[in-house]
């Protein structure tokens, strides 16, 4: 197919497609649906190889949110049965993250409900950042508190910070449609802060909200010009008790064509399969790692994930390896180019929320995310891709309770 092999060709020499060949990845067949895989695996591996780098949540304050992002369990006026309590103690977080680290993650991404931070929620982030980090030298820290004030970037930073995470979501037109209590601008303004202050920008969309094609290329084009290090990708996981409960628009090859334009568009950043791969991708998750080239281990903010020891035989299983923690993330050229995580052995870059992470709402992960302990659906309802409800679980474990997280 001479578009897959012209956007081969761009990815590795990191040229940006055109938004016609962008929207001509979406809309090719699931017959074909393989070899577009193929194709972007092609960039995947020229930039990345076979590593799959683990990146692991930790949900610092839950639900109780202000904001109004339609997606989002924690928001304001949710009726989601999901986990809420105020900021866990530092001490607390850094026993969350010691389990995700134990399990083979190289990133730890601390997340927090909110409009954003005030300075004594800084100041508490930054006491959980150096606990994390006196028990782990050489671990990432990713912080996503949501909209940033001026100065507050910096102060992450000398706390210890790696990286920030703030996603765009969706397309500048579309916005207003899932959140009125903040601006995409606000959004942009939140990345730029924490790119300028030597962070790693961390900045991705959630696909499944009812979007257009368009609209996915355009806010993935807005990505790319922001140029962050990480792009997460979300799945909407339509959760009870929120706006979009009934937006049931993927199939497991819809998401796997939006990853490949998202490689596409991307080619040398870290891609991350964020909340929702266990209930959209399903049994195609193994497939999705040719794409992307990053993983959340565990469960997500609000919602429970793939057991963490699947999450390894997935990755063994499909021959991929799990990216140590001396090894670099980024190609050269990212890594030496400035700032933040990537620029040393052991400082990859990217990460959350929906980071759910990876997801995001107004916080990194951002509360759109999913699970795969339940029993499966009959092979009709998968057949007829009816909504798998039965794939979604609210996270009862972990941060905030007295029982062991998932890793």
């Amino acid at each position: 197919m001479d578009l897959l092999n012209t956007l081969v060709d761009k990815g590795l020499r990191r040229e940006l497609p055109t938004r016609e060949e962008a929207l001509a990845v979406l809309a090719t067949s699931d017959d074909d649906v393989l070899d577009v895989v193929a194709a972007a695996g092609k960039v995947r591996r020229h930039w990345f190889g076979r590593r799959v780098k683990l990146n692991y949540l930790v949900n610092l304050k839950s639900g109780l949110c202000p904001e109004d992002c339609s997606y989002c369990s924690q928001r304001l006026g949710s009726k989601a049965e999901i986990l809420k309590y105020t900021w866990i103690k530092p001490d607390e977080a850094s026993k969350a993250a010691a389990a995700g680290l134990a399990g083979g993650a190289k990133r730890v991404c601390l997340v927090a409900s909110g409009r954003g931070p005030t300075d004594r929620d800084v100041d508490r982030v930054s006491d959980t950042i150096k606990a994390i980090k006196d028990q782990n030298e050489d671990v990432e820290v990713c912080a996503c508190l949501g909209l940033l004030s001026d100065g507050q970037a910096e102060r992450l930073r000398a706390a210890g910070a790696d990286a920030y995470n703030h996603n765009l979501n969706t397309s500048e037109g579309t916005y207003g449609d899932i959140t009125t209590t903040h601006t995409y601008a606000d959004r942009v303004d939140t990345v730029q802060k924490a790119h300028a202050a030597g962070l790693s920008a961390c900045s991705g969309l959630i696909a499944g909200m009812g979007e257009t094609d368009e609209d996915l290329v355009d806010v993935v084009f807005s990505l790319r010009a922001l140029d962050p290090d990480s792009v997460p990708v979300n799945f909407l996981i339509p959760m009870e008790g929120t706006p979009l409960s009934q937006e049931w628009n993927l199939t497991p090859q819809r998401c796997l064509r939006i990853l490949a334009m998202v490689r596409f568009v991307c080619p040398d950043a870290e891609v991350r399969i964020a909340g929702g791969r266990e209930v959209h991708l399903r049994t195609m998750q193994p497939l999705a790692l040719n794409l992307a080239n990053s993983i959340f281990l565990g469960d997500y903010l609000t919602s429970e994930g793939q057991a963490g020891h699947a999450d390894l035989e997935m990755i063994a299983d499909a021959g991929f390896e799990v990216e140590g923690t001396g090894q670099v993330t980024l190609p050269e050229h990212r890594a030496t180019a400035g700032a933040g995580c990537g620029s040393h052995a052991g400082g990859g870059c990217g990460s959350h929320e929906n980071g759910e992470s990876a997801g995001c709402g107004s916080h990194a992960g951002g509360e759109v995310c999913g699970t795969a302990t339940a029993a499966p659906a009959s092979a009709s309802a998968a057949a007829l891709n009816e909504p798998r409800t039965d794939l979604v679980s609210v996270r009862r474990r972990g941060a905030g309770t007295d029982l062991a997280p998932n890793a």
